[in-house]
């Protein structure tokens, strides 16, 4: 088959949804089948160009196989209202142009958030009637309001209304987790036209190794208990918690503990001001790191924190950073609600605690240092639960199915 595939981001880029789509796709191409991505030029996430990359009208690259096309957008921070939809807005109108420069697709799928993104596969779809395929990685726009990006207005429930006209244009939705399921399920979406592909480890990438001890030297956390958070430093991450933590176990006179953040996002810049105001030499900020590295810095953690802020929407969420902690056999300390919470403790990967709660995070790390034995053991079941049901090439597979099934359906139809 031919498939086209839009999203925002793509590697180099690293994170959630550019690793999802290259996984996936890189995985189709192996299988026989054609994969076009129309894409931005890297810059996420401090909206700057990454290097040997130009921001152009029209570019192209082959990456594991896969064709690669990079559209020209408004480049923005992964900050601000106003410049942000401006991005993506002419991400849209830019994907869907140049979708015609692609030979005719068998399928179009649209990876969600952005928001903008699955409109450009909706709208691209329409005017080729070519079969669509919506991926959803987050109920848009109501996610926006619950971080505070965006109040209840006139104009969410606009933006409210085009998510359904949305949901209604793809011939089969996809979720990348069971929570969302229910989400749409509630919204009105039949079921017969949702299927769940979540994510997984690679485990060619994400398995047990020693300590990379150049790292740690370098970073100078020789001697210390590692607590690391690994992805995206936004404003639904809550991690205000780190460094709250971080000062109550220094009034405690407990300074063995470090607390690494690595990745950036539209609030490292608040939250390391925020540590330098407070004196907390014991937070550490890496800045944005390449993917590749993300084993290297996952072996000198001792225990992976996976956390989002208090919200009934993000009790649906399923974080990709668990698989790769668990991959890697690193206890978890969960401060996610809802589907998540019921892995890990499914899983048996580590300790739920609530988010935004920073006694507990204390209490929960205090346990997995005090107990290396419980530690390990978290560890190494979250490994063997995620490597026996969460395999990529597994899901890939599923995934793929998936796609023949929807084409092979919508040909049918015209026949």
């Amino acid at each position: 088959m031919r498939i086209l595939f839009f999203s925002h981001y793509f590697p180099p880029e690293g994170n959630a949804p550019a690793s999802r789509t290259h996984e996936n796709a890189s995985r189709w191409v192996k299988a026989g089948h054609q994969v076009t991505v129309i894409t931005c030029v890297p810059n996420c996430p401090d909206g700057v160009v990454y290097e040997g990359y130009k921001n152009k009208l029209y570019q192209r690259e082959f990456i594991d196989g896969i064709d690669v096309r990079r559209v020209w957008t408004y480049i923005a921070a992964n900050e601000g209202t106003v410049k942000r939809i401006l991005n993506y807005v002419s991400y849209m109108a830019s994907a869907i142009l140049f979708s015609f420069f692609v030979r005719r697709p068998n399928v179009i799928i649209a990876t969600s958030p952005q928001f903008f993104c699955g409109w450009a596969g909706a709208i691209s779809s329409f005017l080729r009637r070519i079969p669509f395929i919506l991926e959803i990685r987050d109920i848009w726009p109501e996610s926006i309001v619950a971080v505070g990006a965006l109040r209840k207005s006139l104009l969410t429930r606009f933006l409210e209304w085009m998510e359904l006209k949305m949901y209604a244009s793809a011939d089969h939705i996809v979720t990348v987790g069971d929570g969302y399921r229910r989400k749409l399920l509630q919204k009105g979406v039949a079921e017969d036209k949702l299927s769940v592909v979540m994510n997984g480890i690679n485990r060619d990438l994400f398995e047990p190794r020693e300590p990379d001890a150049a790292l740690k030297s370098k970073w100078k956390c020789d001697g210390k208990y590692i607590c690391s958070y690994s992805g995206t430093i936004g404003m639904a991450c809550g991690l205000t918690i780190m460094l709250d933590a971080a000062e109550k176990l220094k009034e405690r006179g407990i300074d063995d503990i470090l607390f690494m953040l690595i990745g950036d996002g539209a609030m490292r810049k608040e939250l390391t001001a925020q540590a330098l105001q407070r004196g907390l030499d014991n937070v550490i900020f890496t800045g944005r790191q390449p993917k590749e590295m993300m084993p290297a810095f996952l072996s000198i953690t001792d225990v992976s924190l996976v956390h989002l802020r208090k919200s009934d929407l993000f009790t649906t969420v399923m974080p990709s950073k668990i698989f790769e902690a668990s991959g890697m056999a690193k206890p978890i300390i969960n401060g996610v609600e809802g589907f998540a919470a019921e892995f890990i403790q499914n899983a048996g990967a580590g300790i739920n605690i609530e988010p935004e709660k920073s006694d507990q995070l204390i209490d929960a790390l205090l346990k997995m240092k005090n107990n290396p034995v419980v530690s390990q053991s978290c560890g190494m079941s979250g490994r063997a639960y995620v490597t026996t049901f969460f395999d990529r090439d597994k899901l890939a597979q599923d995934y793929l199915n998936v796609i023949e099934k929807v084409a092979k359906v919508r040909l049918n139809d015209h026949e």
